[in-house]
């Protein structure tokens, strides 16, 4: 079959088809002598595992890794094994998103708590030093002490905070 039919049954664009065979992952192109492609009908089946493999997590690289030169003979230890790993790297940044929202929600909560007469100044330096694990207490900022954030107070405020 030709790429524009290849395209029809698998939704991809034609260009996407091209990307996937100069990657190396669609192997079982043919050349006519007219220099046009042809594709066997194996192909709308590599490049549904392609695109679901990418769904799933899967790199380009890996995709290449798994798939057999022939789709009649599969490493069922390696693909069991690669799925595995994809499931475990899966759960290790469910981990990582879980801590970074519990860690987020905090922020949030606490840049909410804000004291009703507390300027946004005064309270972005509250939060920064609770994030930053040190004490609260000590000198804190007025309102009109902002302005003496510029420039030349910079060094002098930062020393007495």
């Amino acid at each position: 079959m030709n790429i524009g039919e290849l395209a029809k049954r698998t939704g991809l664009t034609n260009s996407r088809i091209r990307f996937y065979e100069s990657a190396g992952l669609l192997k079982t192109v043919e050349r006519r002598p007219n220099g046009y492609r042809t594709y066997p009908p194996e192909a709308v089946m590599v490049l549904e595992l392609i695109t679901t493999a990418q769904a799933a997590g899967f790199s380009l690289d890996e995709i290449r890794t798994l798939l057999p030169p022939d789709l009649d003979r599969w490493d069922h230890g390696g693909l069991v094994e690669a799925l595995r790993r994809k499931v475990a790297d899966i759960e290790a940044l469910k981990m990582r998103l879980t801590q970074s929202k519990a860690q987020l929600v905090a922020l949030l909560e606490d840049i909410e708590a804000k004291p009703g007469d507390m300027d946004c100044a005064t309270n972005a330096r509250r939060v920064l030093l609770r994030m930053l694990g040190k004490d609260v207490e000590g000198p804190t900022l007025e309102a009109d002490d902002t302005r003496l954030l510029g420039k030349a107070g910079r060094r002098r405020s930062v020393r007495a905070g």
